[in-house]
């Protein structure tokens, strides 16, 4: 972790007044730690969670040789003569339990999906590609499978092809999905280390918000931040500490940033950050930063070369990194999801590789021309849908404004225009952040 005055040297090459977007993430990664403490966690309880150790796999998976479909079993040496075959039914083999006896020379076996293959045995053909003769087993029973219905090899899973024993399975810092799930059930482990969960003190501020409940007044709004915030927070399993709304008032908000740092990993803000809003906000957060870590407490104040959400404050109070969100509704989810929520995923222990960290851009083809002058990046909320032949398309929901939440909830997805990037003609292709996955 550096501190603020490294950071901020490593800056100053830029325009304060407006930062690039894509530098911003090299910037917050060296502001947090990753986390040091982590817990054995019952597997049905680690969904979502971050792996704090690299998991080997103690056996082989699958443990045997055996059957991908239903079908017959033999030795694929008997196909290297060409033409059909004849092969004599010897018996069957379930899934569950290893085939009690041995086959010879133009024999196979019936096998069930799963069941083991026995020694010599490494070809299957379904069951419904060969033509059965004889009503019973041995003797009686026969199957012919014309020339070239399968090869040497096919339908067979060979011992260890999903994992070998003494191989890693999953790597530390990995995001335990449901496919991540499986695999560690499939290697028949009960428990799982995982680094513990985070918790994360937010609260808005100002004289016009107003707490759901209270009485309308002329001037106020009703506070949507902290519930966006809550939940964007929850979708990442994140232990959330509420702070409700905080007036400008500077030993209101003193009292809120040093509880919020006394029980909280990291701290979220809304309002106060923008030029014209009241000072108390600001120079609260730079006195607490300054003083209750000197050399490395600090809080800068940017303004991003973005829209919406241009400005942010970003600083630590004591070791807790701060994030100071703008004010408005629209700017708050998306400088959340630009930058905050990839900081935070490198606090739980999230690999940097990791598609929760970075997810990725598609490529979509814009319905409509937008307009746009390079030097700032432009997070539109868009609806992406698929086109007639099945490729992605896109079009924005309307009216951009930071204020229009209602513009959030039709999108399915964000636009994103980068910082050279310029005006987009209808069939240019674009780049979406699908929101499925992310939120």
């Amino acid at each position: 972790m550096k501190s603020l005055d490294h950071i901020a040297a490593e800056l100053q090459g830029y325009d304060p007044q407006a930062l690039p977007a894509h530098t911003v993430n090299a910037f917050l990664a060296q502001l947090v730690t990753s986390p040091t403490h982590s817990e054995e966690v019952p597997l049905m309880a680690t969904l979502g969670r971050v792996l704090a150790q690299d998991v080997v796999s103690p056996i082989d998976v699958p443990a045997h040789d055996n059957s991908a479909m239903d079908g017959y079993a033999f030795a694929g040496a008997a196909l290297a003569a060409g033409g059909a075959l004849n092969l004599r039914v010897a018996g069957t083999a379930l899934a569950g339990a290893a085939y009690p006896g041995t086959v010879s020379h133009g024999e196979c076996i019936k096998i069930m999906t799963g069941a083991v293959m026995p020694p010599g045995l490494d070809t299957v053909v379904p069951q419904e590609l060969v033509e059965v003769t004889g009503s019973g087993l041995g003797t009686d029973m026969q199957i012919t499978l014309a020339a070239g219905v399968v090869r040497p090899g096919d339908n067979r899973r060979a011992r260890g092809e999903d994992l070998q024993q003494g191989k890693t399975a999953l790597s530390a810092g990995a995001v335990l999905t449901p496919a991540a799930l499986g695999l560690l059930a499939s290697l028949g482990m009960a428990t799982v280390r995982v680094f513990r969960r985070l918790r994360v003190a937010y609260f808005s501020t100002g004289d016009e918000i107003l707490s759901l409940g209270e009485a309308p007044r002329a001037g106020a709004v009703f506070d949507s931040n902290r519930y966006t915030v809550w939940a964007m927070l929850q979708r990442m399993g994140i232990e959330c500490v509420d702070l409700g709304v905080v007036r400008d008032d500077p030993g209101a908000l003193e009292a809120a940033f040093r509880s919020a740092a006394a029980q909280a990993d990291a701290i979220i803000t809304s309002g106060g950050v923008s030029v014209g809003e009241a000072d108390h906000t600001k120079a609260t957060m730079r006195q607490l930063a300054q003083s209750d870590t000197p050399g490395e407490g600090g809080v800068v104040f940017w303004r991003i070369a973005m829209r919406p959400g241009r400005p942010m404050a970003v600083g630590r109070i004591g070791q807790v990194p701060l994030f100071g969100l703008p004010g408005n509704p629209v700017a708050v989810m998306v400088t959340f999801l630009a930058f905050v929520r990839p900081a935070l995923w490198r606090m739980l222990g999230a690999n940097a590789h990791d598609p929760a960290i970075n997810p990725p851009l598609l490529k979509a083809r814009s319905l409509a021309a937008i307009r746009k002058k390079p030097g700032r990046t432009e997070y539109q909320r868009a609806i992406v849908s698929t086109d007639a032949g099945g490729g992605l398309c896109v079009q924005t929901t309307g009216d951009q404004g930071s204020g229009v939440l209602s513009s959030m909830v039709r999108a399915n997805g964000l636009l994103v225009l980068h910082h050279d990037q310029g005006a987009v003609a209808p069939g240019d292709m674009v780049d979406v952040m699908v929101f499925a996955g992310v939120m």
